[in-house]
């Protein structure tokens, strides 16, 4: 191989190297919303909170309770599951947060509404609750975190 092209590959790999370096570098798109599934050190803290706090319910693999669309015998609503199979990301990051900080009633605004979920003002701060939200969505599918983002975008929109 000549020297000219030697120097022709080198610099062709070179290339494809510097490209795949910034495309490495350049920000990800942000995540719409309060949640941040992405923030390595945000999800770690939410992974502790959620075992401590969440698991015994939800379950440790995000499954929830059985029949969790049936009353119980109390007629209450077990508790879901906050994997994909669940309705959790149907709903936006404030109102994630507002239901785990408040519980269900308060955080819609139901009176007469019973549940099993307890409220976590005062035992959970602000960015437990949020790390513990984003843990969460850091474990479900790519196609459900996207169209939990328009979720937010499109509920941010409306306020």
């Amino acid at each position: 191989m000549k020297r000219s092209q030697v120097l022709l590959a080198a610099a062709a790999i070179g290339a494809v190297v510097l490209v795949v370096a910034i495309s490495n570098l350049a920000p990800k798109p942000a995540s719409a919303g309060l949640l941040k599934p992405d923030d390595v050190q945000v999800t770690a803290l939410g992974r502790q909170v959620y075992a401590t706090h969440c698991a015994a319910c939800h379950g440790a693999k995000l499954e929830g309770q059985p029949d969790w669309r049936q009353r119980d015998a109390q007629g209450r609503l077990p508790a879901p599951p906050h994997d994909a199979s669940g309705h959790t990301w149907h709903h936006p990051d404030d109102t994630l947060v507002r239901i785990t900080k408040f519980g269900v009633a308060k955080a819609a605004n139901l009176a007469s509404y019973e549940s099993s979920m307890p409220a976590y003002e005062g035992v959970l701060t602000d960015a437990e609750i949020v790390a513990a939200l984003s843990w969460i969505k850091s474990q479900w599918p790519a196609s459900i975190r996207v169209k939990h983002d328009e979720l937010n975008r499109s509920s941010s929109q409306q306020r």
